[in-house]
């Protein structure tokens, strides 16, 4: 064994190109370097002793007048003093030998271990590349505006087939730190053709190129919404899509709206978590799975609101760029954080908040904020099919018999799609729960292994998925302008063929 070890010992030195008797090992070469620098640490620490000693450890010197041995504070620490330099001397006699004094020894020790913590860290700054953050860029204005009945202008997005060949038309509010850029992240223009969609998003007031409303609440948000359908010529019903936070805006338009809505498409849908119609089991489920500093935020929303700019400021409208899940305090399942990394969302959602937050102002985030979690105005109750209740009397019991009409309904008529991800940390599915059991006519699609944001962003396939539920077989944009065409040429034929007609007639009277 001691033969096999020198060889191997003398090939390891041949195949480095250093003779045998000349070899170093590593090993030897750090040993020495360490003692060295205990050698010279511990001639430094004496001298800082000697140093502190002739300064400040002298009978007349503050530290020894109140802090010395006959002092009260040292009669009181005496025993315990004792005691604990008793037992560091075993510990001593091995550490450093040639030095008894075991107060001098370990704070020799302690230097030490400083010193080396303070080297570590350094080369672990020049070995590790820390990403420098980005700076936030404003770029020029660009979008289409339309001027609101109050003076307002409100900034759009216009996606998908023309008014005029549109077979569906959706409008998207966009979500907390987002703009009219969001839509439905990732998604092809080729499939809004094929399934004859318009796609509209607009910026919420004070957010992107919208100007901010004074005193906006969600009715006057879904008042916005109608006025920017019947401005860009939206006739039919149109279905409003929700996600996330945006959510609270497409809950309003079910309910002052329900008349003009083909009908809702919600994801992860964000409802009130202090929710009445919440029981208590409900709330804990989804509480818990929020951070303590998303908590935190919902406190502040609802009870010291104007507190969030302070933290707002000092996040998003920093003047640098950051991740979403550190700004807004969320937690991430194992997909949402692999696609939150990926570059093509990290451009899109850098774009994306460099548009939310243009005009630089907190107050208009400070109000999405107050509005999630504050009285909405009406109930998801509110939003359920049930039949209108008569009038109690005999009046109106004979009014109804009379009059002999069907009975009537309140609530939304049309269909409610939710796409809940089974993986989301963000909007928990107990949240989803919870409004199947107050809307119970809504049709949920639970999605196992996905998150808050894997299925909504960058996902053709699942587009296409959401496209199939909502519109059925895809039947192409309407073909408004080839029959318009026809028709004209029709029109001609018929005038060419009255035209002809006439002129005969003529002839038959001159020869007549």
């Amino acid at each position: 064994m001691e033969g096999g070890d020198h060889e191997e010992k003398q090939f390891r030195t041949e195949y480095a190109g250093v003779a045998p008797d000349k070899a170093v090992n590593f090993k030897d070469v750090v040993r020495e370097f360490m003692r060295g620098l205990l050698e010279m640490t511990v001639e430094f620490g004496r001298g800082c002793r000697d140093v502190v000693k002739q300064s400040l450890v002298t009978e007349d010197s503050f530290l020894v007048r109140n802090f010395g041995k006959d002092s009260y504070i040292g009669r009181k620490i005496k025993v315990p003093y004792n005691n604990v330099l008793r037992r560091l001397k075993l510990f001593n006699e091995y550490l450093v030998p040639e030095d008894k004094d075991t107060l001098h020894a370990w704070s020799v020790i302690l230097f030490v271990f400083v010193l080396a913590l303070a080297v570590l860290s350094v080369s672990l700054e020049h070995d590790t590349d820390i990403p420098v953050p980005k700076k936030v860029s404003i770029h020029p204005p660009c979008a289409d505006r339309i001027m609101l009945l109050d003076g307002r202008y409100m900034a759009y997005r216009e996606q998908g087939v023309p008014a005029d060949r549109a077979r569906f038309s959706m409008i998207i509010p966009h979500s907390f730190l987002s703009s009219r850029f969001a839509g439905i992240p990732g998604l092809k223009a080729s499939l809004l053709e094929e399934f004859g969609v318009r796609l509209l998003t607009y910026d919420l007031p004070g957010f992107g190129e919208s100007d901010p409303h004074p005193k906006r609440n969600l009715e006057s948000s879904t008042s916005d919404m109608l006025f920017l359908a019947n401005a860009l010529g939206v006739s039919d019903k149109f279905w409003v899509v929700g996600y996330s936070t945006g959510s609270l805006h497409a809950w309003a338009a079910l309910k002052y709206i329900p008349d003009r809505l083909a009908g809702a498409a919600m994801f992860a849908p964000m409802v009130n978590p202090y929710d009445s119609l919440m029981n208590r089991g409900e709330k804990y489920v989804t509480w818990e799975k929020w951070s303590r500093k998303r908590k935190f935020m919902y406190f502040l929303a609802r009870r010291f609101p104007k507190s969030l700019s302070y933290f707002y400021q000092r996040s998003f409208l920093s003047g640098k760029h950051g991740q979403i899940d550190q700004w807004l305090a969320f937690t991430l399942g194992r997909r949402d954080r692999a696609l939150i990394e990926d570059p093509i969302y990290e451009e899109f959602w850098q774009r994306d908040v460099e548009e939310s937050i243009r005009q630089g102002n907190a107050k208009p985030f400070v109000e999405e904020a107050v509005l999630l979690v504050s009285n909405w105005g009406f109930s998801l109750a509110d939003l359920k099919l049930q039949k209108k209740q008569q009038g109690k009397g005999i009046l109106n019991l004979i009014k109804s018999l009379l009059s002999g009409s069907e009975e009537e309904y309140t609530g939304f008529l049309g269909p409610i799609h939710i796409w809940q991800g089974m993986d989301d940390k963000v909007v928990p599915p107990s949240m989803t729960d919870f409004v199947h059991r107050v809307l119970s006519g809504a049709a949920v699609h639970k999605l196992p292994y996905e998150g808050h944001f894997t299925y909504f962003y960058f996902c053709e396939e699942c587009h296409r998925q959401i496209f199939t539920t909502l519109f059925g077989t895809p039947q192409g944009p309407l073909n408004n302008i080839i029959a318009v065409e026809q028709t004209s040429f029709d029109d001609i034929e018929v005038q060419e063929e009255v035209t002809q007609g006439d002129f005969k007639a003529d002839l038959d009277i001159k020869f007549l």
